[in-house]
């Protein structure tokens, strides 16, 4: 995935997931819940993501662990881009 999407999803995370901690500061495979994103900012993070990306994430893909880190996240954007294509 190109920085350029890891950048955007950090911005994404960074102004919506709430959590005590800088984005910055984690590792793209740590678990975002454990670094004290809420399930309520996790669906603040899912609209902001549906946004900047211009898409849409199907009802399987609302899960914990789709939103639990960077890297997650990437993968389902990755898939639902493959979708689209």
């Amino acid at each position: 995935m190109s920085e350029t999407v890891n950048a955007t999803i950090r911005t994404v995370v960074r102004d919506h997931a709430r959590l005590p901690v800088d984005v910055d500061t984690l590792a793209d495979d740590e678990d975002l819940f454990a670094a004290g994103m809420s399930s309520h900012a996790s669906v603040n993070v899912m609209l902001a993501l549906e946004d900047a990306f211009d898409l849409e994430f199907p009802d399987a893909m609302l899960k914990r662990s789709v939103f639990e880190s960077i890297t997650a996240i990437e993968a389902a954007i990755a898939s639902l881009r493959e979708l689209a294509a």
